[in-house]
């Protein structure tokens, strides 16, 4: 059985999404209190079969947030079976499992499920999602500095100029070789669809970056940001931020921003008929890359 985990959590204290030896990540959390709910480590089922590890829509950075992460997992039904009949009378199966997560992360965690449910056919988290959007909390002058949101807010000593900004933002918007917003990995494209990218003030005054696109590549949303508040102080113009894309080469004219700000808030994916399609599709243009 495929099942959906929906996830949140405050990156503050993680390693970035991905296990690593000897160090505090959100998957190596995850999987470790999924295990220890199933009674299996990460070897093998108790039936014998590999137990998979968790796929990721999008593995965040260390530091980075997520109020809308998602993730699928390859379940034997048998422990399925086994958790149900232990408490008959504690609702499904899945909901006793994230019940049962939830209380092995403990009280007040930085990170939790917020659901478990079984995946639809074609399903996977990864491959057959169509876009992913973040957000990213910058308190200038204006808003001043609040300790209570210091954990996922990132400050500026200036007052920045809110509609230069959205300008620039959605001057980048559309299908481009986003080179020059991201940290280089050797054979990776650097061609994307920004979908969306816009910039407001909420009603406490802190500028909120609204970031859409169907991938990401490395660093992208904190150099795009980072383009953006060097727009707003006057240190880039609005033309410049489509000028230095379109050289396509990485740039050191802006500041890519801290993760601190960055938060995923929610992941896209097609009609249940369409997931397959869409994950085949996705893992086809992987391979050609």
């Amino acid at each position: 059985m495929r099942i959906r985990l929906d996830i949140a959590y405050d990156g503050t204290h993680f390693h970035g999404w991905a296990r690593q030896t000897r160090l505090r990540t959100v998957q190596g959390t995850l999987e470790d209190a999924l295990a220890l709910v199933l009674g299996t480590a990460y070897t093998t089922s108790p039936t014998g079969a590999p137990t998979p590890r968790l796929v990721v829509a999008g593995r965040t950075d260390a530091g980075v947030h997520a109020s809308g992460q998602v993730a699928h997992l390859d379940l034997d039904a048998q422990l399925l079976d086994a958790l149900g009949r232990s408490r008959p009378k504690s609702g499904s199966p899945l909901d006793l499992l994230a019940q049962r997560v939830r209380g092995v992360l403990g009280k007040y965690p930085d990170l939790t499920v917020r659901s478990i449910r079984e995946a639809p056919e074609g399903f996977d988290a990864r491959f057959s999602a169509v876009w992913r959007r973040y957000a990213y909390r910058v308190a200038d002058s204006t808003a001043g500095y609040d300790p209570l949101e210091r954990a996922r807010t990132t400050n500026v000593n200036a007052r920045l100029d809110v509609a230069a900004m959205d300008a620039a933002a959605r001057s980048l918007i559309g299908l481009h070789d986003f080179a020059a917003y991201c940290r280089p990995r050797e054979g990776a494209t650097t061609i994307r669809t920004l979908l969306e990218f816009d910039w407001r003030r909420d009603e406490n005054g802190v500028l909120i970056a609204n970031v859409r696109a169907d991938a990401f590549c490395h660093s992208m949303v904190r150099a795009l940001v980072g383009a953006c508040v060097a727009v707003g102080r006057g240190r880039l113009s609005v033309e410049d931020v489509a000028i230095l894309r379109d050289a396509h080469e990485r740039t050191s004219a802006f500041p890519v921003l801290a993760a601190r700000g960055l938060t995923l808030m929610e992941v896209g994916y097609p009609a249940d008929d369409q997931l397959a399609s869409r994950a085949d599709a996705t893992r086809a243009r992987r391979d050609e890359e």
